[in-house]
């Protein structure tokens, strides 16, 4: 499934860099896009938003 994400806390190219990271480390068959400029995390995985949610959250971003 594809779960998209409002970031407000990505200001640059290395916020999706870190978020990006962050995610493939704890879950490494996920495809991850990061939209600097509509502060947006798409992420396309199994396992639930909840479990997104924290490690973007983990990674040191607020999220809507």
């Amino acid at each position: 499934m594809k779960i998209k994400f409002k970031v407000p806390s990505i200001a640059c190219k290395v916020c999706g860099e870190t978020i990006t990271n962050g995610i493939k480390t704890k879950l490494p068959t996920a495809k991850v896009e990061v939209d600097v400029a509509t502060k947006t995390v798409t992420v396309e995985t199994t396992v639930s938003e909840d479990s997104i949610r924290k490690i973007i959250t983990e990674v040191g971003h607020k999220m809507e």
